[in-house]
């Protein structure tokens, strides 16, 4: 790794709270610039300790981002608000879809012991009506709206049909309400808060249109009622919020409630007829999302990596399938997983990778140098490999930052990456322990066999001078660096060979050091190929100039993204946050196609 020293400036600046006030059209230059249509601003910063800086000729499109920093968190990538949801209205004049909306008015005021045995009745009505004519969407409406229903019933009545079986009357009938019995602790519907996703009104910057899939059921966000204590080791979110699907099938006086998971079942056969089932993915995401506000921890996790070490890790966002190929999305700097909720939730979609993938995530404190997180990310992979020792091998998509961790998992470093740092091999270099130990994880690694593609999106492979210049540099100041990380400074200092070609650094560098073209590790790094034997793809933003190859997504420059030897490279008319674009989202999804084709020959 490179070092360099730390000026009082910088060291100051790390322990400053910032407010700001823009100026428009000025500049110490040019003072008297027009401020009506300025194309350059002066920044005032006012640090906590009293004095002010001035920022001069600062351009739009660098405004926007130093704005960007500032503004994080502010949006709301997603919103859940409850409502409660009419009865269907009748298309045609059925009369027994007439009686079942009755029992489901009549449902709407009364107790749950009472409602419950309307809404089953209004359950069976409508399937009556399906039995015979499978496509009057009426009747489906009504099934499924009074499917719901019952599971509200059964949540506020606290009874648990799949423990013990419950005698419900309504008027003349008599319905036994059961449900099978939990395979296992994980599947026990009493540990989650069923929700029917008809009362949950869904909308955000990631949410502004709703997808689902018409069917037979009634949709459902299963959320864990506590946190499963031991995520880390299962690699599991900490708390669940899952989807299912609620249906109930009747047989003379039984009524069977089942929970079916849509992500391994397409149709199911009710009432002597096979339905698809229907479907809502997106609004257990935005629920996690809106509920735990996971991107909140963007910027703190960058500028304060040590005190946040503990959310670095591998996790599922669905139950493990070792049928079903892993696809694993790795953040860049300042993000968090929630990033990739877009691609997750327009790839779902698509019947065929939900039946051939299951999508995971990474994530790590962003302020971390990038060789350092990669080293984390190593740990998890050989620890999922433990755990889940039948797992196919993975696919990984990096956007920015985590593109460049991705590329070290594909890359035969050896000790080539030492020998361009220390004069010695490993083995006769005088370090510590402690500093040998972290030091050959992050410098010695070979390309693990258990990757088979990855996609690079927005990578920076050599490098941005945006890392380099005035925010690059503010940002590196705000950088707290961990305490553990002084030691192997102190002891590795000495021993670095001298490379005036590159940035010298006195210190331990941190992500936004890392990013620089001329940092020691990302030059060594472009002298090595990638793995002959996996193949990767680029997606390149040039925001819809068609200027490659003297394109920039904003932040990245084309030649810094393009890797020669890709087996597909796809321009997007996009800034850096490629990983939203739509044509982006259908490239990854024509390459997961293409890996699977692929996989099958061989």
């Amino acid at each position: 790794m490179s070092f360099r020293k730390t000026t009082s400036k910088e060291a100051s600046l790390r322990k400053t709270t910032f407010f700001f006030k823009l100026i428009p059209g000025h500049s110490k230059k040019n003072p008297h610039a027009d401020k009506t249509s300025p194309s350059a601003y002066r920044i005032q910063l006012f640090p906590s300790n009293g004095r002010s800086v001035y920022l001069d000729n600062i351009r739009k499109p660098v405004l926007a981002i130093a704005l960007g920093l500032v503004a994080t968190g502010c949006a709301h990538l997603a919103k859940v608000k409850t409502t409660q949801p009419g009865v269907p209205r009748l298309m045609v004049g059925e009369q027994q879809l007439r009686s079942a909306t009755e029992h489901l008015a009549r449902a709407r005021h009364e107790q749950s012991s009472l409602s419950l045995g309307d809404d089953l009745s209004a359950t069976k009505l409508s399937l009556n009506v399906l039995e015979r004519r499978p496509g009057d969407l009426s009747a489906q409406r009504i099934y499924n709206f009074s499917v719901a229903r019952v599971v509200e019933d059964v949540e506020r009545g606290n009874l648990q049909p799949w423990r013990e079986p419950s005698n419900i009357a309504c008027g003349q009938e008599r319905f036994r309400v059961v449900a099978p019995r939990p395979v296992d602790a994980e599947h026990d519907p009493s540990r989650y808060d069923l929700l029917p996703t008809d009362t949950l009104k869904v909308s955000g910057q990631f949410f502004k249109t709703r997808f689902s899939v018409c069917g037979i059921g009634a949709p459902l966000v299963a959320v864990g009622r506590s946190e499963n204590r031991q995520f880390r080791e299962q690699y599991k979110l900490r708390r669940i919020y899952a989807p299912a699907t609620a249906i109930i099938r009747f047989s003379e006086q039984g009524a069977r409630l089942e929970f079916v998971d849509p992500l391994n079942v397409k149709r199911v056969a009710v009432g002597g007829r096979t339905f698809p089932l229907a479907i809502d993915l997106r609004t257990p995401t935005a629920m996690l999302i809106a509920r735990e506000r996971p991107e909140r921890l963007g910027l703190s996790r960058m500028l304060n990596p040590q005190r946040f070490a503990d959310t670095a890790g591998l996790t599922q966002l669905q139950p493990y399938d070792p049928a079903r190929t892993p696809v694993v999305f790795v953040h860049g700097l300042q993000e968090t997983p929630v990033s990739w909720a877009p691609m997750v939730n327009s790839l779902r979609e698509n019947p065929w990778i939900r039946k051939n993938y299951q999508f995971w995530f990474y994530s790590y404190p962003s302020g971390y140098p990038y060789p350092y997180s990669a080293t984390l990310f190593r740990r998890d992979l050989d620890g999922i490999r433990r755990v889940f020792p039948n797992h196919k091998r993975v696919v990984l998509i990096g956007h920015s930052m985590g593109g460049m961790i991705c590329r070290l998992m594909v890359t035969d470093a050896g000790d080539k990456i030492w020998r361009d740092h220390f004069s010695t091999a490993p083995t006769q270099t005088p370090l510590s322990v402690e500093t040998r130990k972290l030091l050959e994880e992050s410098l010695l690694f070979v390309h693990r066999p258990d990757v088979q593609r990855v996609i690079f999106i927005a990578t920076p492979h050599r490098g941005s001078r945006f890392a380099a210049g005035w925010i690059g540099r503010i940002g590196s100041a705000l950088v707290r660096t961990p305490r553990s990380f002084a030691s192997i400074y102190a002891s590795a200092k000495p021993l670095l060979i001298a490379d005036p070609a590159a940035s010298t650094l006195k210190r331990m560098p941190n992500s936004i050091d890392t990013l620089e073209p001329t940092d020691r590790f990302v030059q060594s790094v472009n002298k090595l190929p990638i793995a002959p034997n996996i193949p990767y793809h680029s997606i390149i933003g040039d925001r819809g100039r068609g200027d490659t190859p003297n394109s920039s997504d904003g932040i990245v420059p084309y030649w810094s993204s393009h890797l020669n030897g890709a087996k597909s490279e796809l321009i997007v008319h996009s800034g850096h946050g490629a990983q939203y674009d739509p044509e982006a989202i259908r490239e990854v999804g024509r390459i997961l196609k293409e890996n699977l084709t692929a996989s099958s020959r061989n």
